[in-house]
């Protein structure tokens, strides 16, 4: 088995992205390139559900697993990544927000960039990319109450299974954000694992409801992204993140202690 497995965590991936997601992004040479160096080092990319299920004690882990995942569901996956991943024959995540994704079920002005449409999402699922959740409409879900968090969990779900005709196991969070209740609404949706931030290797530890990504953006040099998946000097790397991201849980710990004596005060 193996004990730390890196799952790496893309957004778009194109030349011009909107600027309020540009650090998140990567041109598509340097997509191309990143993949270069996971193939010249043997490393196997598996998706979310193989992995979960290997820690659980199914299946056995190919030799230097790699996670891909794309959060949002950005068309430049579809454009710019899908050609890269099949010329490699690698495996890959695409965690969709339904509600941001163009179509029927589409919410006018809320995407940050272009999205994929259906036809497109059909496409990646016939190539063996991983169809998984990622919300609605793209919340802080541990900022939100009880109905909401079910109702953006399951509404996702619900829209995928219909659209791809194959209901999703796998969750990643908005932001990253989840606590334990969201966790719980996430596992008694019916997903089976689900995907955070935390930009640190992933292990069997986490549990398979927290899992651990580190983030690729638009700084991620060639050789910064070759220490990350080996898992050298990811701790120096990310450590002003991991610094912020905790000082961001406690504020967001507060605000929602606050919230509920609020609703409490309220329903007396």
């Amino acid at each position: 088995m193996t004990d730390s497995v890196p799952i790496l965590m893309y957004h778009a991936v194109t030349d011009a992205p909107a600027a309020v997601i540009r650090a998140l992004s990567v041109t598509p040479a340097a997509f191309a390139g990143q993949m270069d160096v996971l193939s010249e080092r043997g490393f196997t990319p598996v998706t979310t559900a193989r992995l979960a299920e290997a820690w659980r004690g199914g299946r056995a882990l190919p030799r230097r697993p790699v996670l891909i995942t794309f959060d949002d569901g950005y068309r430049g996956v579809h454009r710019h990544a899908l050609p890269v991943l099949r010329h490699h024959g690698f495996r890959a995540g695409v965690f969709v927000t339904t509600g941001w994704l163009r179509g029927r079920h589409e919410i006018r002005g809320a995407a940050l960039d272009t999205m994929l449409d259906w036809d497109e999402v059909s496409e990646l699922v016939a190539a063996g990319i991983e169809i998984g959740a990622h919300s609605h409409t793209h919340p802080q879900l541990d900022q939100l109450p009880d109905d909401r968090v079910s109702y953006e969990v399951k509404r996702c779900k619900e829209i995928i299974a219909d659209r791809t005709g194959c209901s999703p196991t796998s969750f990643a969070y908005p932001y990253g954000y989840s606590d334990r209740r969201v966790r719980r609404a996430v596992r008694g949706a019916g997903f089976t694992q689900s995907l955070a931030v935390g930009n640190a290797l992933a292990d069997p530890s986490q549990g398979p409801f927290a899992l651990r990504r580190m983030t690729v953006g638009w700084g991620t040099g060639l050789e910064e992204f070759t220490r990350l998946v080996e898992g050298r000097s990811v701790g120096r790397a990310f450590a002003v993140d991991r610094t912020l991201t905790k000082g961001y849980a406690l504020v967001r710990g507060t605000r929602r202690i606050a919230r509920r004596a609020v609703e409490a005060g309220v329903r007396a």
